[in-house]
């Protein structure tokens, strides 16, 4: 007896339609999101976890520099680095695409050297490595420019050269069919609209720099030339609280989540024209 109600249930069970399967699935999804959130609210300890990460009077304290040394820091290097990666990438990119043997092999190692290490490193190398073996010490905006937009131009021309790739062939014919030299027509025709599938992808890079300059604090700050993160990191030394890498965090987010935002914007319209 117990047999045949088993082979019953079974039957019914392959009587389910692959619909009503999928919704059998999410309403369990849904119970174990409810249990483990119900969980959470009553076994956290929630006084402690506002004093410990949101304590509003310590976030207080962290105005207005957070916004006019930090954040304003973070964004200048983020604007440097990129500057210097975006030129220096398209020079790489137009070096691989280039006919000259042996620039092609400079720009590929390059590439892929820079592509394959940490950013960490590469940042402590310029910032600490060098100065040390010469004997000489660059300025911090240079050192800074350099340590990031060194890695950024390595990502950069790999983008851009797949932008120039991107544009049909009979681009360039066309421009060399009524009389236009090599180079105008890269200048003039192929790069602009190479740029305009790429941008997309380089806003991608500009938010992944500003999350990098997180790394800058291996070459040493002053008071004034914090960045975000080394600004919350002394704070959170000083009070053993760690409001600070909140407040932080939401400074990151108001820069990066615009950001990202502008990219999916880019993205639609790139298809829509296409």
């Amino acid at each position: 007896m117990a047999a045949s109600a088993a082979t019953s249930g079974a039957r019914s069970t392959r009587r389910l339609t692959k619909r009503q399967q999928q919704k059998l699935v999410r309403g369990v999804l849904y119970v174990v999101f409810v249990l483990a959130l119900a969980g959470l609210v009553l076994l956290a300890d929630w006084e402690t976890t506002r004093r410990n990460f949101f304590n509003a009077e310590l976030a207080r304290t962290m105005f207005p520099e957070v916004l006019t040394i930090a954040a304003r820091n973070t964004i200048l290097y983020t604007f440097l680095a990129f500057s210097f990666g975006l030129a220096f990438g398209l020079l790489l990119a137009l070096m691989r695409l280039s006919s000259i043997t042996p620039y092609r092999w400079l720009a590929t190692i390059y590439i892929e050297i820079f592509r394959g290490l940490p950013a960490l490193l590469t940042i402590f190398l310029v910032g600490i490595g060098i100065p040390i073996a010469f004997g000489t010490r660059w300025p911090t905006l240079v050192t800074i420019t350099l340590g990031l937009g060194i890695v950024a131009a390595a990502y950069m021309a790999e983008t851009i050269r797949a932008g120039i790739e991107g544009v049909p062939k009979g681009q360039m014919e066309a421009a060399r069919s009524l009389g236009m030299s090599y180079t105008r027509a890269m200048v003039s025709i192929i790069i602009p609209q190479g740029f305009r599938i790429i941008i997309p992808p380089l806003t991608n890079e500009l938010v992944l720099l500003i999350k990098d300059t997180s790394l800058l604090f291996v070459i040493g700050t002053t008071p004034a030339t914090k960045e975000l993160l080394k600004f919350g990191r002394d704070l959170l030394n000083i009070n053993a609280n760690a409001t600070p890498l909140i407040v932080v965090g939401a400074v990151y987010l108001m820069i990066t989540v615009p950001l990202t935002q502008l990219v999916r914007v880019l993205e639609r319209r790139n298809a829509r024209s296409r």
